[in-house]
């Protein structure tokens, strides 16, 4: 099989040593508190940007903090020892669990000290009351020896950390809110331990309050005093509307199958949502751990062969490919750097349906001539709604499907990788206008899509829909997700692995459809889609048979 998106580790360049004297008349020095630079040294190259070694120990600094593996962060840093110990005190002194800390692709430059600033997005969850989101940039300074460290400093944690102020946690005493699902039964319940976070934010939302409240404050170290308030959390209920439960969309049936579902995770990091085909409204919202963030509708990935579904959809537009048409599938392209399939897989003089169906990635890179550069990011903004603002009635990250920078990014983003993102209520929104011809934007309160929808789309044609709903049909009778196969009813699939780093493993996407509803789940590190996301949609599927009223 050839369903994930592998991508062929790039050539490394060595460190670059920076520059120990220069005697050629003529040189431009460019002198910084940590050194200096020959014109077209440092971090930098001429053209072809930050150190590839400089922006891998970022990002594994970023990776270890975020998986608490403290130790490990801090011997990444110029200063271990303090390091580890601020680390430690911030995320468990503001009761922090799993942050998500994510390095920006565009912002990278030289800092006047000589340090290579790499810009990073935060997304610290308090326990029980939400997350706390913000902006830093990581300082990484190339060593005397060789190689790259991050240069300790306190603001590099949160800007407005220092020696002078802290940050503190306060928590107020609330009563719990008030929330049912659609049917009006109570949702306050230890078997939908997802929506714990939630909770509070949908009664205060809806004017009811309730739920807990809290703040993270900046307070001066010396006096205590706060100095101002970084972030808030729930909000006081209004007298008028305290008693009154708020209404969600959700189903507490497909609630409670959605968290026993994710149990066939394995204990890795896994997000699933489940919505309405003919509405976008969601039935179930679940995450492990329970706790914290919001991966389902708040995370961002790479949606891997998942999204092929879009790529398809664009090159089916406009006429320049058909199911029967002949795609080959070769065991590697180069565009770059070196693509492949699974297992190095092939299949020679396979029809796009056969690509389709065992998700080769070698055949959509070699139609990329077909789509001009913006071409899929606009298909996916009209035709899918991604990127535009979606109003859910939560917190959510709605996409990004940026224009290539060149060919290879190109290449990448024909099968899902490069800088698209996605999360699993983007993908059973992509799955479920795939499959009707028409985006609705997803929603978890009644009335939020209708009263806030901004958003403007355009109909898939009938045609490109029944080719598509064939496609994903044959993808579960004779393709990657044939871990469905045994379901009753005509479910239609697409299975998706997602590149991460070197150091990570796959993560495992599915996504599916049957009826009036679609399904999208995610497994971080799962290896391959229908071997880790699989499981967790055929549990749930097979424990809700029926469709929802």
């Amino acid at each position: 099989m050839s369903e994930a998106p592998q991508l062929a580790p790039s050539r490394r360049r060595a460190p670059r040593k920076g520059v120990r004297a220069v005697a050629a008349a003529g040189v431009v020095l460019a002198i910084a508190a940590g050194g200096s630079y020959a014109a077209g040294f440092g971090p930098f190259a001429r053209d072809d940007g930050p150190d590839p070694a400089a922006m891998k120990q970022a990002r594994a600094f970023l990776a270890d903090w975020a998986a608490g593996r403290l130790p490990s962060a801090a011997d990444r840093t110029t200063e271990p020892g303090r390091a580890q110990e601020v680390l430690q005190s911030f995320t468990a002194g503001l009761d922090i669990e799993k942050p998500e800390l994510t390095a920006a692709d565009d912002g990278t430059k030289e800092e006047e000290d000589g340090t290579l600033g790499v810009p990073f997005t935060a997304r610290m969850p308090v326990t029980g009351l939400g997350t706390w989101t913000y902006e830093s940039r990581l300082p990484l300074r190339e060593q005397e020896g060789g190689g790259w460290k991050v240069d300790w400093r306190l603001s590099l944690v949160h800007p407005r950390l220092s020696d002078t102020e802290k940050f503190r946690l306060e928590r107020e005493e609330s009563a719990p809110p008030k929330v049912t699902d659609r049917e009006g039964v109570s949702l306050v319940d230890d078997a939908y331990p997802s929506l714990t976070p939630l909770l509070g934010r949908l009664a205060g939302d809806a004017g009811g309050g309730g739920g807990p409240r809290g703040a993270v404050e900046l307070v001066d170290r010396a006096s205590g005093e706060t100095v101002r308030t970084e972030a808030s959390f729930g909000r006081k209920p209004d007298p008028e509307t305290a008693d009154r439960p708020v209404r969600t969309t959700l189903d507490a049936g497909w609630q409670s199958a959605a968290e026993k579902a994710l149990a066939k995770a394995d204990g890795k990091n896994a997000s699933l949502v489940a919505l309405r085909v003919d509405n976008g409204e969601v039935l179930a919202l679940a995450n492990s751990p329970s706790s914290g963030f919001n991966r389902a509708a708040s995370g961002t990935y790479a949606p891997g062969s998942t999204w092929k579904i879009v790529t398809s959809s664009a090159l089916l537009l406009k006429g320049a490919v058909a199911p029967d048409d002949v795609v080959d599938c070769p065991k590697y392209l180069t565009v770059g750097k070196q693509f492949h399939n699974v297992e190095t897989s092939e299949h020679p003089g396979a029809t796009f349906r056969k690509d389709f169906t065992e998700s080769c990635n070698t055949a959509f890179i070699g139609l990329r001539g077909k789509l001009d550069d913006g071409e899929l990011g606009e298909v996916a903004r009209t035709r899918f709604g991604v990127g535009q603002e979606w109003n859910v009635g939560i917190p959510t990250y709605d996409g990004s499907v940026p224009a290539p920078k060149d060919e290879t990014e190109k290449a990448a983003s024909m099968i899902g990788q490069g800088r698209i993102q996605a999360n699993p209520l983007i993908m059973a929104s992509v799955t479920a206008t795939a499959v009707s011809g028409e985006f609705h934007q997803p929603s978890v309160t009644p009335g939020a899509a209708e009263d806030e929808d901004a958003t403007r789309t355009e109909p898939l044609p009938e045609k490109v829909v029944a080719q598509l709903r064939t496609l994903m049909r044959a993808t579960v009778t004779d393709g990657t997700a044939r871990v469905l196969a045994d379901l009753p009813g005509e479910v239609g699939a697409k299975t998706g692995t997602a590149e991460v780093s070197d150091d990570q493993d796959n993560n495992g996407w599915l996504v599916a459809h049957r009826g009036n509803v679609a399904v999208a789940a995610v497994v971080e590190e799962g290896v391959t889609g229908g071997g880790s996301a699989g499981p967790v949609v055929h549990s749930l599927l097979s424990t809700m048979p029926q469709d929802p009223p």
